[in-house]
């Protein structure tokens, strides 16, 4: 594996674990006083500051992109589907301004949870043949833009609100049938605090291979959870195999960056973000 004993270079921090602490440019700045070299920012925060500030913020920081936040969230009923397409495009064109590396799509739940309105649906099968259907349009799109799209597999527990794809078997399969040549446009963010308890995890990490391993996102489980959205784990503090996982990783030729993402509301979100950052530097080098 790398050796991360001396530098911090592979390390990317994904915005939303200081998104408490300050706005975007805060997090760039802060990002370049601490010598971290990449960044994965949200729409959100993006759209807070302004697309052209944020471009600007992360060209004068100096920075990187490991990806961009988010893309997603298809199946929608026939009133609201061309307001999610649009959307999605609209994504794509934000990660190309920014200089992503991809755009990671969480594909959405059923469909009275993943748009307001109606119907009340809950066809989940229905809802995962409309997911497949809008990455398989989104691509058409994201592909003249020359932009990979990356799906993540979420928890089982999202299933209904959030991703209806959550093993990463199932985005695989989704690949093979969207994109069976493999053009390097369309593959997975891994991101261990999702697919850790996946008895195929390995397995599956070797059929992503190289080219389809667009992001790796780290962080924890603990145990207990409080929040199963919002209580995420440091690094080193939960009970994920990171090094057995990012040995997995690199050896398909993953050599990307490691992506600290942590939703953390009653820890690290109520941190100062220097110690935050500090702590996600240390880790990355003795943990992960």
């Amino acid at each position: 594996m790398r050796d991360f004993s001396d530098d911090h270079r592979a390390l990317s921090i994904n915005t939303a674990t200081v998104r408490k602490q300050g706005d975007l440019v805060a997090i760039t700045e802060a990002c370049a006083r601490a010598d971290i070299k990449a960044i994965s920012p949200w729409r959100d925060q993006v759209a807070h500051v302004g697309l052209n500030r944020a471009v600007a913020a992360v060209k004068d920081a100096g920075l990187e992109l490991s990806g961009y936040c988010r893309g997603g969230m298809f199946p929608a009923d026939a009133a609201r589907l061309q307001e999610a397409t649009d959307d999605n495009r609209r994504a794509v064109d934000e990660a190309v301004a920014l200089g992503a590396p991809c755009l990671v799509l969480v594909v959405g739940g059923l469909p009275q949870y993943s748009r307001l309105g109606s119907p009340v649906s809950k066809d989940i099968d229905a809802a995962r043949a409309m997911v497949e259907d809008g990455i398989a349009t989104l691509l058409e799109y994201s592909s003249q833009a020359g932009l990979p799209l990356a799906i993540e597999p979420l928890h089982p527990m999202y299933a209904a609100d959030r991703a209806c794809v959550n093993t990463m078997r199932q985005a695989l399969d989704i690949c093979d049938r969207v994109d069976p040549e493999r053009t390097g446009m369309l593959g997975l963010a891994v991101d261990v605090y999702h697919v850790w308890w996946d008895p195929e995890l390995k397995e599956q990490i070797r059929r992503t291979g190289q080219d389809r391993l667009l992001a790796y996102h780290v962080c924890d489980w603990l145990v207990p959870t409080t929040d199963l959205l919002l209580d995420r784990g440091m690094m080193g503090d939960g009970v994920i195999d990171l090094r057995g996982i990012r040995e997995a990783v690199e050896a398909v030729g993953f050599a990307g960056y490691s992506e600290v993402e942590i939703f953390s509301e009653n820890n690290w979100w109520k941190r100062p973000m220097e110690e935050v950052l500090a702590t996600c530097i240390e880790r990355h080098r003795t943990v992960v």
